[in-house]
Formats: C-alpha cells, sequence, structure tokens
C-alpha cells in the first residue's frame, strides 16, 4: 500500500482490511487493501475520492461468477450488493431501471408485476446485472441480443471522481459502457430496454446427433430460444446435472431446450413437468449449473458455427478424450458495443469446461489454438487467452472503446493487472 494511504482516513463506510476474496469457481482469489460494502450511492462516491486521492485502484464485484481475473485487486475491492433493487418502471416505454448490485434474479417479479420482462437471460440468474452488462452475459436464440444489447443509460462513478450519465443520445460513450469490464468507473444505476411479460413453454429432447444436424437450420430459426449440450460421455450430462431417460445412452446425443412464447391462463395452464414447464419467463428461465466449474466460452460467426462444433468434437475425440463435460452451443444477435463479443456479426456460442482440481490446460489451449482459425471471440468473464493484439484484430470498435476509457478514467484508477494489458 503506498505511504500516503496512511495520511488520508478512510471513510466512514463498512469495510474489513486484507479480507481474501474468492470467486464462485474457485479458480480466482485476491486480498484487497481494503474490502468495502458500501449501502448508498453517496458512500461509492467517498470511497472512489479516497481510492483517488490516496492513489489506489478500484474493482467492483458483483456475485463472483467471472472465472477471469476481472475482479483481483490489491487495493480497494467494492462489494456492490447492497446497492441493488428496481428503483423504476416504464410500460410504455419498455424499460425498466436498476440499481447495480440487483441480482438478475430480482427483476422477475417486479418487472411481471408491471407488465414487464427481461427480454432473455441465461442458464444462470444469479449474477448482479452491472457484471453481466459489463461482460457481454447472455442467453439464447439468433434473434435476441445480450444483456448489454438491451443497456441504454447508464450512472456511473469516473475516474474524475464523478458522477456522471451515459444516455441513448451518448451514442459512442453507450457503444463504450455496453460492455466495458468495469473499466469505465463504478456503475450505480442502469435502464434497460425489456418485451411486454410473456409466458414460456419448455421443451426439452434428446436427439443423436445425426439428429442434431438434421434439424440444425431448423431449430435455429424456428424457436425463440435454442440451444444444446452435446454429450461425448455417458457422465458427461451429471457434470451439469442435467436429466435424461433412464436406462438409454447419452453418448453422441444432444440435452436440447427449446423455448417459446405461448399464452397461458395461470389459473388452468401452468405446468412444472420436468423437461415441458409451462410459466412465466423468469421462473422458466431460473435456476442452471449449481455445481461449480471453469468454463472457457468462445464465439464464431454463425455461418461457421456448425462447423466449428464439429471440428471441437473431433478436437475431443482425438486428443482429449478424458475430457467429459459437455459443449454447450447457443446463438445470439448482432450487436453494437465496442466490446461486446456479438458486435456486427449473428453468433454461434461453444462452451466448454474442466474439471476443478484437474489440469485441463492443455484441452483449453488447444480449444483457443483451434477455433482461432474461426476468428473467434471470447466471453470477457470466462477463461481465455486473448491478448491486447488479438483482441485489436477481432473487435472493430476497440480503438474508439479505447479512447472512450481513457477520457472516463485517464489514471487507470479502475484497472488491474488483467483489464491494464488489454486495455490501458
Amino acid at each position: 500500500m503506498p505511504s500516503k494511504t496512511l495520511t488520508i482516513a478512510f471513510p466512514a463506510v463498512p469495510h474489513e482490511i486484507h479480507r481474501q476474496w474468492s470467486n464462485w469457481g474457485g479458480n480466482q482469489s485476491a486480498t484487497p487493501a481494503y474490502t468495502v460494502r458500501p449501502r448508498t450511492d453517496e458512500e461509492v462516491l467517498e470511497v472512489v475520492r479516497y481510492a483517488i486521492k490516496a492513489g489506489l485502484p478500484v474493482r467492483a464485484v458483483g456475485a463472483g461468477h467471472s472465472f477471469t481475473p476481472l475482479v483481483q485487486t490489491g487495493g480497494i475491492l467494492l462489494d456492490l450488493a447492497a446497492i441493488s433493487g428496481i428503483t423504476g418502471t416504464d410500460s410504455e416505454r419498455l424499460r425498466a431501471r436498476a440499481r447495480a448490485g440487483t441480482a438478475i434474479s430480482d427483476f422477475g417479479e417486479p418487472l411481471w408485476n408491471a407488465g414487464l420482462s427481461l427480454t432473455n437471460q441465461g442458464d444462470i440468474d444469479k449474477q448482479a446485472i452491472a457484471g453481466a452488462l459489463s461482460t457481454g452475459t447472455h442467453g439464447s436464440g439468433v434473434e435476441l441480443g445480450s444483456f448489454s444489447s438491451a443497456l441504454r443509460w447508464a450512472r456511473l462513478i469516473n475516474g474524475h471522481g464523478e458522477i456522471v450519465e451515459i444516455g441513448e443520445h451518448d451514442l459512442r460513450e453507450l457503444k463504450a459502457a455496453q460492455v466495458a469490464l468495469g473499466t469505465l468507473g463504478i456503475l450505480l444505476e442502469v435502464e434497460l430496454a425489456v418485451s411486454p411479460r410473456y409466458h414460456l413453454a419448455e421443451q426439452i429432447t434428446y436427439p443423436t446427433w445425426s439428429e442434431t444436424v438434421a434439424n440444425w437450420d431448423t431449430d435455429i430459426a424456428s424457436n425463440r430460444h435454442y440451444s444444446f449440450l452435446w454429450c461425448q460421455g455417458e457422465e458427461s450430462a451429471g457434470l451439469y446435472e442435467l436429466p435424461t431417460p433412464a436406462g438409454e445412452s447419452m453418448i453422441n446425443r444432444s440435452y436440447t431446450k427449446r423455448y417459446n412464447a405461448v399464452d397461458l391462463d395461470e389459473s388452468t395452464d401452468l405446468s412444472s413437468a420436468e423437461g415441458a414447464r409451462r410459466d412465466r419467463a423468469y421462473r422458466i428461465y431460473a435456476g442452471g449449473f449449481m455445481i461449480p466449474f471453469h468454463e472457457l466460452e468462445y464465439y464464431v460467426p454463425m455461418e461457421r458455427g456448425r462447423e466449428a462444433v464439429e471440428a471441437l468434437q473431433d478436437l475431443i475425440r482425438t486428443r482429449h478424450g478424458d475430457q467429459k463435460y459437455p459443449i454447450e452451443v447457443r446463438w445470439v444477435k448482432a450487436e453494437d458495443g465496442f466490446l461486446s463479443p456479438f458486435q456486427g456479426r449473428n453468433t454461434t456460442v461453444l462452451s466448454v469446461s474442466g474439471a476443478p482440481g484437474t489440469n485441463y490446460w492443455p484441452y483449453l489451449r488447444d480449444v483457443d489454438e483451434m477455433l482461432q482459425d474461426f476468428d473467434a471471440r471470447a466471453h470477457w468473464g470466462k477463461i481465455h487467452f486473448l491478448t491486447r493484439e488479438r483482441v485489436a484484430a477481432l473487435y472493430p470498435g476497440y480503438e474508439e472503446f479505447v479512447a472512450v476509457r481513457r477520457d472516463f478514467d485517464p489514471h487507470g484508477v479502475f484497472l488491474n493487472d488483467h483489464t491494464r494489458a488489454l486495455l490501458a
């Protein structure tokens, strides 16, 4: 800690000194000088201004669901869990506002009561909305963008210690804020474009790989949400706790999910039947993978999606037969954010995982090398091997993002070693 911090009184905000932090997956940890739990926007501002004066870096943490070193800092770690809650809804404009630490799971009921729903979400709903926005977190559906694509307004504290707002008329700054890895500042409140509330009907099936391929284009185009997990071994489905047909092999088969909007009478039409639920959208989305795993997730142009999946299958069969986690495959619509991995192209998502406590690095490095031939981008919150040079080549908006970041935080208050190497 710089010696000058000893002459500056720390703000009267709940905090701990040198408390170790670890993420949900258990593969990242840090011991900040201060772990701070602000209760109000004013307390967040006090702490950021203290950090600027003391020469300490600042990072924010939500639910800790990222597998990359986005949170690590030896300076100040801001836990924004108390900066939470829905702050407004507009059913005419289809907008919802929330404080930065609000969990995705906490949007469902308040939005529904206002006649609204999140347009899409992923398998896990425990992330804080600020973290989901900052990393480009997404669900599946070729006509649906990520959380970040829904950002329409943000209020944040920049590296000058000022509270600033970014709105729809600030297009350059908004494209930077949509996926910013926490490097523009500390988000306090956000506004999202949302949808009229809707129900979903679930259909879980278990096609063979040849059946998956035969219906590839139809399934992508004809379902609101379509995704699958291809299983290479008998134990593969169990690693994600996926229910499968009793007595049937899952080898070279897909656990396939289709969700489509339906009109339901809640007094008679709801169903909790496994694999065929019918309910409010946020209840169908809820749940997801609960056993910790360590995930790499890369994105390829949609037109090369099947080719990339089959190349990954061949890599597993020929070189990494010991890797048993399924390949999860999803789709995301093109969007505009400068650092969005979906910038300018409809995308096929490929996710693979390694078992905690095992040496999965040779496998993940081979996946990275193979997918470079597909111009693959990466999920910012999941294991990746991107360098500054690769990011600059893959993301057309990279230089524009860096310019905005430098305007907002010229002294790098919100950078850590990981983000500095990519975005300083």
